[in-house]
């Protein structure tokens, strides 16, 4: 993994924060992001009846943008350039329904051209909703010029 000490790395967590806040995604998913002691991302998202498809349970869409942002962001703090999703894996395991949800990343692995995490989404009475893995490229990019 890059060598990163622990004032850098909430330095960086707290700068992708800031990131992800003006980010009119946040608005669209009503989403909170977070950093547990452990350094995974963990997304808040409040239940939200239009993002239900037909039969009334939160599209599989919505979850696996759960999904990637946990992995994206529990990955990006270790690195001083920009990263892409180059590969995103969903289970879908259970119907979630009128609920709120939280997804949390693990990294795997942090290479120096790619990255490697797992992901999930539950429910907050801690249903399993789905899981993922991700694979996240290091570009060249730099934060600065991407945004952060």
């Amino acid at each position: 993994m890059p060598e990163i000490d622990a004032e850098g790395l909430k330095k960086r967590q707290d700068e992708l924060i800031g990131l992800f806040n003006r980010a009119p995604m946040k608005r669209t998913f009503g989403m909170e992001l977070h950093y547990d002691e452990n350094g995974s991302a963990i997304f808040d998202m409040p239940y939200n009846p239009d993002f239900n498809h037909t039969l009334g349970g939160i599209h599989g869409g919505v979850i696996a943008t759960l999904l990637d942002n946990a992995g994206w962001f529990t990955v990006a703090p270790l690195y001083n350039t920009w990263i892409s999703t180059a590969e995103l894996q969903v289970r879908l395991l259970n119907a979630a329904v009128k609920v709120d949800l939280y997804s949390r990343g693990r990294i795997l692995s942090a290479g120096k051209r790619i990255a490697m995490a797992e992901m999930e989404v539950r429910t907050r009475d801690d249903l399993l909703v789905a899981v993922g893995s991700g694979s996240f490229a290091v570009t060249s990019m730099s934060i600065t010029k991407a945004g952060a």
